[in-house]
Formats: structure tokens, sequence, C-alpha cells
């Protein structure tokens, strides 16, 4: 019983995670970002937080998808 709930929960973790990742892609590209970029030369903490939290639960969803428990 637990291995599904185990790969659903994997799988909301891997969305959630992809979703993260594009949304911090979409900051990035965004021209606030590239002006503060331009100035300060590094990338906006909103973005960094968004790609950390999004490869995060990217790593936890595949790994509760395809790791099996005894």
């Amino acid at each position: 019983m637990k291995e599904p709930v185990q790969k659903i929960i994997g799988i909301v973790c891997l969305v959630v995670g992809v979703a993260l990742l594009l949304r911090g892609h979409d900051i990035a590209r965004s021209l606030d970002s590239q002006i503060k970029n331009i100035f300060t030369g590094s990338p906006a903490h909103k973005v960094i937080y968004y790609y950390l939290v999004g490869a995060v639960l990217c790593a936890v969803g595949l790994t509760q998808i395809f790791w099996k428990r005894k």
C-alpha cells in the first residue's frame, strides 16, 4: 500500500519541481532581472531560490518514483 502513495508523492514533487524550474527560468529572462544582472553582475536572489528548490524537489520526486523501499 505504501508504494502507490510513494509514487504519487514523487510525481507531485517532480511536477512542482519542474514548474519551479520553469518559473525561475522565466524570471531570469525578464527585463527586470536582466537589468539587475547588468548592474550587479549576479542573478536575482529569487531566481536562485526557484532553481534550488525546483532542483531539490525534482531530485526528491525522482527518488520517490524510482527507489524501491524494502
